[in-house]
């Protein structure tokens, strides 16, 4: 199916090496702070802007049920190849719709990973209105905010921790917590920061 999402774009034009540096990040370095709240028994878990699924096969791997949703065709082609024995069940869509995910269907944890910066200011509003609907009562929102130039996908907007958190408690949630301008993990990237954010379902 062609889902064309304005957020997908680069990547198509450098698929082999985002897949590359994708795999090489190891998923409890990257999500160290996110971990203390991924549930310890089986859970209901969104990974929104999956990319390959390397964060949905962890997840499937700690004894989750896991739905990985990704616009991009290619990069859920290259998953299901690079993890096919996971029970991941995949998804094309994206945000802030989600029109092909049941809205009766909540999860215990999401995880949002490199995708806001990739949503308009109006899109980011109504994605953290989702994400809240799709929680379960006092279920996890973990987000991650990307700040700095351009890199394999080219079309971005600014992030702003606090306008984010001031969404997020708009819809319910409680913000349990916030980490500013983190380093990336990637080689060349010293530009680049990160926000880590968590929300719990209070409403």
């Amino acid at each position: 199916m062609k889902l064309k999402v304005p957020g997908t774009e680069g990547y198509a034009d450098a698929l082999d090496k985002f897949i590359e540096a994708t795999v090489l990040i190891d998923f409890t370095v990257l999500h160290h702070d996110f971990i203390p709240f991924i549930p310890k028994t089986s859970s209901r878990i969104l990974d929104l802007g999956a990319g390959i699924g390397k964060d949905s096969s962890v997840f499937s791997a700690m004894g989750h049920s896991v739905t990985a949703v990704e616009p991009s065709e290619a990069l859920i082609e290259a998953g299901k190849k690079l993890y096919p024995d996971f029970g991941i069940n995949w998804i094309q869509d994206a945000l802030p719709e989600l029109g092909f995910l049941s809205p009766d269907v909540k999860f215990d944890f999401i995880l949002i990973s490199g995708v806001w910066h990739h949503l308009s200011p109006e899109e980011q509003h109504f994605s953290m209105i989702k994400g809240s609907q799709l929680l379960t009562k006092k279920g996890i929102l973990a987000l991650s905010l990307r700040n700095g130039p351009a890199g394999v996908g080219t079309h971005i907007f600014p992030t702003r921790t606090i306008q984010t958190i001031q969404q997020a408690e708009q819809t319910g949630l409680k913000t349990l917590l916030t980490l500013e301008k983190q380093p990336s993990l990637l080689p060349g990237k010293e530009t680049v920061t990160w926000s880590r954010l968590i929300f719990q379902k209070i409403q």
